[in-house]
């Protein structure tokens, strides 16, 4: 007799890590002295933790101490950092009782989703969005009702989108600047979306991980907006702490001790280096804006020179380090498309299925925060390619 298999095993692939492992397939079959493989498929900067983090963790790993289970929100000092920096940021106080350091960005979603919403609840989003965000909430037994965004409100939701709702969604998840085009809501429009969201009882749920990484627009914060909001933010796109795991929340009252109980069971605490590090990386403003100019410097680039190998058709890119590039005059099979860039120009990019599951088959993310040199040259192959 087969034994049941859960729910949750039947969460569908991230394609994105199906791609990292062909550009590492294609990597490893190159002769020596080949071009290498250039990646734009993964949203990791290539610059690494900012050395005053990387000297932080490595002091305390030298002190002796044992380095182990943290209070389940997460050592005192670091939230107070935290604190500090919305402050600094926003101009916002928030008790540091609201705030909770979580296991990455990854570790506060399903926290979140868990404390605020029930199975059968409906949560809004628009599309495209950052696949987890389905694949959690659909694991959960929450459904995910999906807001097909396009250029003309820059692929983010607003309110007449959601005012076309019936029945009214328990929950909005919402990202600015968002993965995978790169684009914001504007402090009027966010502010618009949790005024709604709180007329009509609705928890609004704001990804601000790559806030720090905006161009030529402001950002703003959920939290800001409405008590109500659950802000999640993370250390590892501005601060260029990935393999960290390490991140946070803002919590409205109600859910502190919900989340704090989920948090003890789920995950006791987030690793107690990567706390040392993340407090430490508060001091490191002047090397991380430098890699935010290069990053911007990639992007001028890629903006003026991909419309002529090809590419005409490129979200605003206000944030982050992505574009998302709409390829349906060239494909219509963005999977397909990405494998044959690889192969022929040595280009790894993430077909858009991952992000748009009726639209994305006509297009394609390019992350544009691995080094500079490659991102010029990415350019160069893919005119070349064309």
């Amino acid at each position: 007799m087969a034994l049941k298999v859960g729910r949750g095993a039947s969460a569908p692939p991230f394609i994105v890590m199906d791609v990292i492992a062909a550009a590492n397939a294609r990597q490893a079959a190159l002769p020596p002295g080949a071009p290498r493989v250039i990646r734009m498929e993964v949203g990791q900067p290539g610059t690494g933790a900012p050395a005053g983090a990387v000297a932080a963790a490595q002091a305390a790993l030298r002190s002796g101490d044992p380095l182990g289970y943290t209070e389940a929100f997460g050592r005192i000092s670091l939230r107070e950092r935290i604190v500090a920096h919305i402050r600094d940021w926003y101009g916002l106080e928030i008790p540091v009782s609201r705030i909770a350091v979580t296991v990455g960005a990854s570790g506060a979603f399903p926290l979140a989703f868990l404390a605020a919403f029930d199975p059968g609840d409906r949560v809004a989003m628009a599309a495209p969005f950052y696949p987890p965000y389905v694949n959690i909430l659909t694991a959960l037994g929450i459904q995910p009702v999906i807001l097909e965004a396009g250029p003309e409100t820059r692929f983010q939701p607003s309110v007449a989108m959601l005012e076309r709702l019936d029945p009214k969604p328990d929950g909005l998840m919402v990202a600015s600047p968002c993965n995978p085009a790169g684009t914001m809501l504007h402090p009027d429009e966010l502010a618009a979306l949790a005024c709604w969201c709180d007329a009509n009882a609705v928890r609004l749920i704001s990804d601000e991980i790559y806030h720090g990484l905006n161009y030529d627009s402001p950002i703003a914060t959920a939290a800001a907006f409405s008590s109500n909001a659950i802000v999640v933010n993370s250390f590892s796109k501005y601060f260029s702490m990935t393999g960290w795991r390490i991140g946070w929340m803002v919590l409205p009252e109600e859910l502190v001790r919900p989340v704090e109980c989920l948090t003890q069971n789920l995950f006791i605490s987030a690793p107690y280096i990567s706390q040392v590090a993340a407090e430490a990386a508060f001091d490191c403003h002047e090397e991380l804006r430098a890699n935010i100019a290069g990053y911007r410097r990639s992007r001028d680039h890629l903006l003026a020179a991909l419309p002529g190998a090809g590419f005409s058709r490129l979200s605003p890119a206000e944030g982050a380090f992505y574009l998302f590039a709409d390829v349906g005059d060239r494909s219509n099979d963005s999977v397909a498309f990405c494998a044959r860039m690889l192969h022929e120009a040595g280009v790894a990019a993430s077909p858009g299925v991952d992000f748009d599951r009726t639209r994305g088959n006509r297009f394609v993310r390019f992350s544009y925060c691995g080094p500079e040199a490659d991102m010029r040259a990415a350019a160069d192959r893919l005119r070349a390619w064309r």
